[in-house]
């Protein structure tokens, strides 16, 4: 298999989601930096390059919109999937409108997931 060059961020307040997201990408052959609050992750992003990004909507301090929202200024060309448990539809279409490059709705399915990643990384 050949050296992963690009990079995945994971920003959920949840470390179990975190967790369980990080395994599923690393059974994959993916490897992925967990952030728990948006903060650390856009200070990263300001200084390393980001291929995709994974959000979480509902995080305390700064929502995942906002993260998004943040992230479209030092990054354009990071992809976008944004996640959460508590979604409606006008939070469906704030992501999607602000350029997010799938919305899931928690819990969803391993393979569709990974699907989701890997046309994101194309």
């Amino acid at each position: 298999m050949a050296p992963q060059t690009e990079s995945i961020c994971i920003v959920d307040d949840d470390g179990s989601m975190r967790r369980c997201i990080q395994q599923l990408l690393d059974s994959d052959g993916l490897i992925a930096q967990t952030f728990e609050n948006a903060e650390d992750f856009l200070t990263h992003v300001c200084s390393y390059p980001v291929s995709l990004a994974v959000l979480d909507v509902w995080m305390p301090e700064t929502n995942g919109l906002e993260v998004q929202a943040r992230l479209n200024e030092v990054s354009p060309d990071t992809k976008v999937i944004v996640m959460t448990a508590r979604g409606t539809a006008a939070i469906r279409t704030a992501a999607l409108d602000a350029g997010a490059f799938a919305f899931l709705l928690k819990p969803f399915g391993d393979e569709a997931f990974l699907d989701l990643v890997h046309q994101a990384l194309r």
